[in-house]
């Protein structure tokens, strides 16, 4: 299944911007066997630990996360970019190439010591993990790990997770 996750993925030259290749997931998401074999291979991350929430960062990450929780019959909870959430939120900022992004969670989302799955497509440089797991952690939430459909390595992007652990399906 991994092999046949990693040849859907379509990459696109120059996008969002000129020298960046975009790994483009919506072949897999169009694909029932593949989106269903992708959704039980992120599931496996949690390597058999009783999750009390799945948790999956603004945007694409919501789709795998919600699948993920549905599976694994526990509630999904939103980190979204700031001024999304309509209630009481913490927030974390984080760097970009220029400037800075803030994401939020409601303040009642996680309670302390629930065992926390956080889900993302993809990991490149970090910084918007690490901002979540900052408010995850923050909340008293245990991270069981922090799972990826896709990392790309060569940006050393897991160097800012900590010590949290974390797992890739597909590596390049």
């Amino acid at each position: 299944m991994v092999e046949r996750l990693r040849e859907a993925i379509r990459d696109v030259h120059d996008f969002p911007k000129e020298g960046i290749v975009f790994k483009d997931i919506t072949p897999i998401l169009a694909d029932a066997e593949l989106f269903r074999g992708s959704i039980d291979l992120l599931c496996a991350t949690a390597g058999g630990t009783k999750v009390d929430k799945v948790v999956g960062i603004d945007a694409r990450g919501f789709i795998f996360a919600a699948a993920v929780a549905d599976r694994l019959g526990v509630g999904f909870v939103p980190i979204r970019k700031k001024g999304k959430l309509p209630w009481k939120c913490t927030e974390a900022a984080y760097a970009l190439e220029y400037g800075e992004a803030v994401v939020e969670i409601h303040q009642d989302a996680v309670k302390p010591g629930e065992k926390i799955l956080l889900v993302d497509d993809l990991l490149a440089t970090g910084g918007t993990a690490a901002a979540a797991l900052k408010l995850l952690d923050g909340l008293g939430a245990e991270i069981i790990a922090v799972s990826f459909l896709i990392e790309l390595s060569f940006l050393s992007g897991r160097g800012k997770l900590g010590s949290h652990e974390v797992k890739a399906i597909l590596k390049y």
